[in-house]
């Protein structure tokens, strides 16, 4: 690190962890969350608090909409992005929301969305085979033009492939995070170096003028792995928000040691060089605890002094539990902090 002084960012460490779910899969059969629901991503349209997340079913992601009136009770809405036609798209397996497209990059203003050329837009990843996150996914691009976000249509091709990359992300692509800055976009994405396990997954960059044609930046990957830390094997699912309380980017990614998930805290001055603190920013939990086993893919939002942190818990299954993916239980947990210090509003 560059002199980085962990205590500056104190005011964004989420301590106060629900010990229950906001959102778990529905465990019923056929379902578009049977067996898990992953990857959240929160904002606020037309009066209404929205997440944006995926399930799982065994054969792979499809993309749904929960909503809430107070940010920690919620109800599934309906499912967004489903398959695409067997035989016809390359997005036949599935489709899993990564982001949509931002009003502001302000860490304390609520994320509202933005319209370009009068629509609503996400990027989203689709693997090309059936199963847990099978194969070399890629990148493709869906627009909605109604407000109540439910009709969503899809380009016909990728827009981002890992054919043609570097080394560092021959593998295949992961979820990834698009910021509008300074008259262009900004893609941070995740990737992996090689198809089969074990492989490593860093953080990297490109850029675009018009959401469709993407150039990678020339000193990919911007965040990467490094031996003897809890980032040792994976520096994946970028969050990139600004703070204008430390005046620096701040990127809520997570790190794997190769046994554990764990959220991490990346900072920057200019959105390319990048800096990791040292421990994981929202570690995992004990025994038993939801985020047991892994506590990452973060969603993290401000509203009326608190800061919510949404993540992806898992830990072992066990009896009772609603769903059951491989042996883990999956589901969307909230970490809080009030911003003026006196805890969040867990319980």
């Amino acid at each position: 690190m560059n002199d980085i002084d962990t205590e500056t960012f104190r005011h964004l460490r989420t301590t106060d962890k629900r010990s229950a779910p906001v959102l778990q899969g529905s465990g019923e059969a056929g379902a578009f969350d049977a067996l898990a629901v992953d990857c959240p991503f929160v904002f606020r349209h037309g009066g209404r608090f929205y997440m944006m997340h995926v399930g799982f079913d065994g054969d792979g992601y499809q993309t749904a909409l929960a909503t809430s009136d107070n940010l920690t009770d919620w109800r599934h809405e309906a499912v967004i992005l489903g398959r695409g036609a067997a035989g016809l798209r390359w997005d036949w397996v599935g489709a899993a929301g990564s982001w949509l497209l931002l009003d502001s990059n302000d860490l304390y203003e609520m994320p509202t969305l933005r319209q370009v050329d009068g629509r609503y837009w996400m990027v989203y990843h689709a693997y090309p085979e059936l199963g847990y996150e099978a194969g070399g996914a890629q990148m493709g691009l869906a627009w909605c033009e109604d407000e109540d976000l439910l009709t969503w249509h899809r380009l016909e091709e990728p827009i981002f492939a890992y054919e043609g990359g570097d080394g560092w992300e021959a593998g295949g692509l992961y979820k990834c995070c698009v910021i509008a800055h300074e008259g262009e976009y900004r893609m941070y994405y995740n990737a992996k170096n090689r198809p089969e396990w074990p492989w490593t997954e860093e953080t990297g960059l490109a850029v675009s003028d018009d959401l469709r044609h993407w150039r990678r930046h020339a000193a990919n990957p911007v965040m990467a792995a490094a031996p003897g830390t809890f980032y040792s094997s994976f520096l994946s699912d970028p969050c990139i928000r600004y703070d204008e309380r430390s005046g620096y980017w701040v990127n809520f990614g997570f790190g794997f040691d190769g046994a554990h998930s764990q959220g991490l805290l990346a900072v920057s001055r200019d959105l390319e060089r990048w800096d990791i603190l040292p421990e994981p920013w929202l570690p995992r939990g004990g025994a038993g605890e939801l985020d047991e086993t892994h506590a990452h893919k973060s969603s993290v939002v401000c509203w009326e002094g608190t800061l919510y942190h949404y993540y992806c818990a898992v830990r072992p299954v066990r009896d009772g539990d609603a769903t059951d993916s491989g042996g883990e239980y999956r589901c969307i947990a909230l970490a809080t902090r009030s911003l003026d210090g006196e805890g969040g509003e867990a319980s």
